[in-house]
């Protein structure tokens, strides 16, 4: 048995290796807060994007619906929607466009998307709730304070302080991933999204801890769940004593290693969930979630992405003390396809490791093994090179090379292409690489 099933794999990775680029899909994110000036309240400007998309050679879109406020896009019988979106411009501080229009935002992508040709996907960011920056607190857990139970406790020099609360903690409010209320409210909203009509699949984001450092995810909620996992109370808790230790990069004690593992199985028990959630609601929408590529330091983020097959600690030298519980938190043969984000600079396009496009790409085809077809793309308004634009250069070459490597291209965001006038670069990239 075990031996089909490594030729199945095997099989199905000679079969995605071999496709044909012009058979790849590939995909356009389009960031809620970064776009909704544009489409948040027309129409017609969500059809001739979509028209403009598909003329690019694009063939699927990722529509954000759910920001790190946590408010949504979509109908929802949970959660709440969003009236007004918050916008933090470098230099320009808070700034906010109000939702005027009373169309349904994701249905109207639905239906344009279709019309130009476009598969319609609906990205959903998942364990966050609101937004801090300086004074301006926005979201959810905002708006509705008494969820502020259901957010993490992060480990400070001032002892364990609610995210809610934590002044120093900058951006996105991160849930607890192990409270039962948050997990249920989640699945429920999921519910929702499944069940919209024509609807072609659903990316989680975020579907992690908070990974400024390994110093989140203390709640007496997950104190509980804890100690019934390791059979007895923690000797120490919190159980990493070092705050702000962002790499692990020294050998962990036995209860660290429990605890790194426990995070995992705490993510990788609510993919689960949240794939059987869909799918009973609609099995017919593709289920699947975005990472980022670089695997080697996502054991801060409280995830294992990759094969439960995979053998990490041989084939990683950063996960030496990862034993066969943590490789078991694999949940790539939970998904029906995954998005691993090569967010590298913009000249780092090809290699064999991370932080080359390329690189990420080929490390992603082994770690997952066969078990889930992927595509993969770098962010390009960002990272380094890529922040004032004017790279229509390399486009044809990062497309080019990641329908190569991958099962499908991923660009991450819309604005940008709009932004810095890369549409003719797409154009004619995607057109050469699928010649």
């Amino acid at each position: 048995m075990k031996r089909l099933a490594i030729l199945s794999a095997l099989v199905l990775c000679l079969c995605a290796c071999g496709k044909k680029a012009q058979e790849k899909p590939r995909y356009v994110w389009i960031d809620a807060p970064a776009n909704f000036a544009l489409y948040g309240n027309s129409i017609d400007s969500i059809a001739a994007g979509c028209s403009r998309i598909a003329d690019m050679g694009f063939t699927d879109i990722i529509v954000d619906v759910r920001p790190t406020g946590g408010d949504v896009l979509f109908k929802s019988s949970v959660a709440p929607a969003l009236t007004r979106m918050p916008r933090l411009r470098r230099g320009h501080g808070v700034t906010y466009i109000e939702r005027t229009a009373d169309f349904d935002y994701l249905q109207a992508f639905i239906e344009q998307g279709h019309k130009a040709g476009l598969r319609v996907h609906a990205g959903v960011n998942m364990m966050v709730g609101g937004w801090k920056v300086g004074d301006v607190e926005v979201g959810m857990v905002y708006e509705h304070p008494e969820l502020k139970d259901w957010c993490t406790l992060d480990n400070t020099p001032s002892g364990l302080i609610n995210t809610f609360d934590d002044a120093e903690c900058i951006g996105a409010r991160f849930l607890d991933p192990a409270n039962p209320q948050v997990q249920e409210f989640l699945l429920a909203m999921l519910g929702d999204l499944a069940s919209y009509k024509g609807l072609d699949g659903i990316v989680m984001d975020r579907c992690r801890y908070d990974d400024h450092a390994m110093d989140a995810g203390y709640t007496d909620i997950a104190k509980a769940a804890f100690t019934e996992y390791i059979g007895h109370e923690p000797e120490d808790w919190p159980v990493f004593k070092e705050i702000g230790m962002v790499f692990l990069e020294r050998e962990p004690s036995e209860l660290e290693k429990q605890w790194l593992t426990f995070r995992c199985q705490v993510i990788h028990d609510f993919v689960a969930k949240a794939a059987h959630k869909v799918h009973s609601v609609s099995p017919s929408v593709k289920f699947g979630v975005y990472v980022g590529a670089w695997f080697s330091e996502y054991y801060r983020s409280g995830v294992n992405w990759t094969s439960p097959r995979y053998d990490i600690s041989h084939e990683e030298k950063t996960y030496w003390w990862a034993g066969p519980e943590y490789a078991a938190t694999g949940f790539a043969d939970l998904l029906d396809y995954i998005f691993l984000g090569a967010y590298t600079a913009a000249d780092d396009i090809h290699g064999d490791n991370e932080w080359s496009m390329e690189g990420f790409a080929k490390l992603g085809r082994k770690r997952l093994c066969g078990e889930v077809p992927f595509a993969s793309g770098p962010d390009i308004g960002n990272g380094e090179g890529f922040g004032d634009g004017g790279r229509q250069d390399i486009i044809p070459e990062i497309a080019a090379t990641m329908l190569e490597s991958a099962d499908g291209l991923f660009i991450f965001d819309l604005c940008h292409i709009w932004r810095y006038g890369y549409q003719q670069a797409f154009k004619e990239g995607i057109a050469a690489a699928i010649d």
